[in-house]
């Protein structure tokens, strides 16, 4: 679990376009353009402040990632806005912010 205020640096990976317009394990449906992630345990609802070569504040809505190393799943839209669309996978800093 991120303890609150605490920042780690994990893994994270980005889904998005096989996904878009399915249900999320919160039951919404999920916009590959969101700034919105997937995590084994966060409660649903908390906002994560994840920076890579920039920062956004995503929220929790869906459960993943499934690929072993990784800690967290960003939409296409929040690894966009931090600049980890290219690279697919990378090293993130996060700060649990809620």
């Amino acid at each position: 679990m991120i303890p609150i205020l605490t920042t780690l640096s994990v893994i994270s990976s980005w889904y998005g376009p096989g996904f878009h317009g399915s249900i999320t394990a919160n039951g919404e449906r999920f916009n590959q353009q969101s700034l919105t992630a997937a995590h084994k345990t966060l409660p649903f609802g908390t906002r994560l402040r994840v920076c890579f070569q920039r920062c956004a504040v995503v929220r929790v809505n869906d459960r993943g990632p499934y690929i072993s190393g990784r800690s967290i799943d960003l939409s296409k839209g929040a690894a966009d806005a931090i600049g980890l669309t290219g690279s697919g996978v990378g090293r993130v800093k996060v700060t649990r912010l809620n």
